[in-house]
């Protein structure tokens, strides 16, 4: 009968490889966040634009990359993308950690199509008059944007991007499928070089529920902290 063997999840060159995946999926999660999150400003700006071909912009952007699910936008990231590269470019991202860079680009630009939503929402949420209000006071559009409506709109808008941010962490995952050595690929090459199955995944799934239940936490906190109220 096998048993569990917790000095390989301790120290080892198991340890290192399964901690190393852990470190590159929370690289991936830090990156990936930071091209969502003004992404997913920007598409949302469009989506309330004044200006219909903005508008229209940020609509096509938000139905097209939810239709299409993540695992479909890493492998296009990965495969397809290169290919329409010049060939300097393609030799030059090649030459560096090409699955890395792919695999935060697909989460990125995945996630802020759901962000912009959120934030979009956020938006709609601060009353009307406070627009009208800036306005007459002779503020543009963008500057009232920036100083009267967004201010609020993210303070309305951190929980369901707290929760955004909880479903990239998860979809780092899926970035196995591209050969990037982040967790679930590092667990795998754990198993198959150990033929310890538990241990492996075992490490992957806690560190996913740890680093899952942090992010919730910080969300509730938020909420306890600045707790919304409405007008």
């Amino acid at each position: 009968m096998t048993t569990f063997d917790p000095q390989m999840l301790i120290s080892g060159q198991y340890h290192d490889m399964l901690v190393a995946g852990l470190k590159m999926s929370l690289q991936f999660l830090f990156w990936a966040f930071w091209i969502a999150l003004p992404l997913g400003l920007v598409i949302a700006l469009f989506r309330l634009s004044p200006y219909k071909p903005l508008r229209w912009i940020g609509a096509t952007y938000v139905e097209v990359v939810r239709s299409i699910p993540l695992i479909v936008h890493m492998l296009f990231w990965y495969f397809g993308v290169p290919e329409l590269l010049p060939a300097s470019v393609k030799e030059l991202l090649y030459e560096g950690p090409v699955e890395a860079i792919c695999a935060v680009v697909a989460l990125g630009v995945y996630t802020a199509a759901y962000m912009a939503e959120d934030i979009r929402s956020g938006i709609r949420a601060v009353p009307s008059v406070q627009m009208e209000a800036a306005r007459a006071l002779g503020l543009g559009y963008m500057r009232t944007m920036r100083l009267v409506i967004l201010p609020q709109a993210f303070r309305l808008t951190v929980p369901p991007l707290i929760s955004q941010t909880l479903n990239m962490w998860k979809g780092t995952s899926i970035a196995t499928v591209i050969g990037a050595a982040e967790m679930m690929y590092q667990a795998g090459q754990v198993e198959s070089q150990s033929f310890r199955s538990f241990e492996a995944f075992g490490f992957a799934s806690v560190a996913y529920l740890g680093v899952s239940l942090v992010i919730t936490g910080l969300a509730s906190w938020f909420q306890h902290r600045y707790p919304v109220r409405t007008m």
